[in-house]
């Protein structure tokens, strides 16, 4: 069960699904049902752990029959399935298990009672029920109690499907039934595959949250340029930055995932230099321009990615953020003189964000940060900091009464180096 492979592993829901998919042979549309299931669950974990255990006279000691559960649960709270089938499929997928097997009638049960009594398990909706504790406590001390209730009553909608164009993007809102955000991005309206949207064939476009791409876009790349797009894949930064025309080298440790970066790029017409490399690892020519959006804990995410919430840890952030402040000094050794600096994370934790920025520029005095103008991004004034970098959060750009608003918390600072 992917939930169940998630938690154990540690590892992201994606490269969970990815793994099981071929292996259950699944129709496309199946598929699909079996990630949104997926998604919802971890999206309202909280949720549905409270609703089982006071329906429940003790936790089951399996934790597969508790996902199990979970899973059944949160098609019937949160999913246009009707109660039959989850319950069934859910009974189903128990007796297929011989650990499980006998669990047939308990799981009925269970989740007979759950549908009865969903209006109660609905109502009661706390701002802070599908959010873990250490991550509630961490928002609370960085962005205030109102603030921060807000960036998780956020992380209970779905993510929004942004699009980011080559050229003409009000031509293409219009094609494609979106909306023309000020950021520049294209927010689609409807759910739809994306595949069967006016130019995903000829490459005109590509799916990129709206917040993703404003780190590029404050690179100001210009044609000719030699940049360097460090941890780049899966690449709508590298699309970006290449069809100004600059020329670009895509550098990313995983040669998989750059592979899906060469692939993206090839449908899009746009050409880039690749190399499956440690960045730290890297030497070369200075060059005129880098961004580095670097890994991270990316809790920034956990709209689209609720599993984040779940498998990420304390301990995540202190090695990443080791790892951000060795990236960003690398970059530094790098950049020509009067080079350009964009250091980006999709984390909302200050480690992995503010306070790594104030330590490049303590650590590097030949570097100084370029503030951010609310031009750049569409006016977006609430996602300027203090000192001029960028900080979106996920309850940024709601549109009233659409499901489907925010943005990526992201994190942006801008340096030059002197000349």
């Amino acid at each position: 069960m992917a939930v169940t492979e998630t938690m154990k592993r540690r590892v992201p829901l994606d490269d969970v699904l990815d793994e099981l998919s071929p292996k259950e042979n699944l129709s496309a549309r199946d598929e699909a049902l079996a990630r949104a299931i997926a998604i919802v669950t971890f999206r309202r974990l909280g949720t549905l752990g409270r609703a089982l255990n006071e329906r429940l006279n003790r936790e089951p000691k399996d934790e597969r029959l508790l996902h199990l559960l979970a899973t059944g649960a949160a098609q019937i709270l949160f999913l246009d399935v009707p109660d039959h089938a989850a319950v069934d499929s859910a009974v189903r997928l128990a007796q297929e298990d011989a650990k499980l097997s006998h669990a047939g009638g308990f799981i009925n049960a269970v989740l007979r009672r759950v549908a009865r009594e969903r209006d109660i398990i609905l109502a009661r909706q706390e701002p802070w029920l599908d959010t873990p504790t250490w991550l509630e406590e961490r928002w609370v001390a960085q962005y205030g109690e109102e603030l921060a209730a807000r960036i998780a009553e956020a992380h209970r909608a779905m993510a929004s499907v942004d699009l980011s164009v080559k050229e003409d993007a009000a031509s293409w809102a219009e094609r494609v039934n979106g909306v023309l955000l000020p950021t520049g991005s294209i927010r689609l309206q409807e759910r739809t595959a994306i595949r069967d949207l006016p130019g995903f064939d000829e490459g005109a476009w590509w799916v990129q949250d709206a917040a993703a791409a404003l780190p590029a876009r404050l690179l100001q790349a210009r044609p000719g340029e030699r940049i360097a797009d460090l941890c780049a894949a899966p690449g709508g930064k590298t699309a970006q930055l290449a069809a100004t025309g600059a020329d670009v080298l895509a550098v990313d440790r995983s040669a998989k995932r750059l592979k899906r970066l060469e692939d993206n790029l090839a449908r899009l017409h746009l050409k880039a230099e690749t190399r499956a490399i440690d960045a730290e690892k890297l030497d070369e020519a200075p060059f005129d321009a880098i961004l580095l959006d670097a890994p991270c804990s990316a809790t920034g995410t956990i709209r689209r990615h609720p599993d984040v919430a779940w498998t990420k840890s304390e301990e995540d952030i202190r090695k990443l953020s080791g790892l951000q402040t060795r990236l960003l000094d690398k970059a530094a050794g790098l950049l020509k003189p009067g080079g350009r600096l964009v250091y980006c994370t999709c984390s909302l934790e200050a480690e992995e964000g503010e306070r790594q920025a104030a330590g490049f520029l303590a650590r590097h005095p030949d570097f100084a940060r370029r503030p951010i103008t609310a031009d750049e991004i569409g006016g977006l004034t609430e996602c300027l900091t203090p000192e001029g970098d960028l900080r979106t959060l996920p309850c940024h750009l709601v549109s009233p009464g659409h499901e489907r608003g925010g943005l990526d918390g992201f994190f942006v600072a801008r340096f030059a180096k002197a000349s």
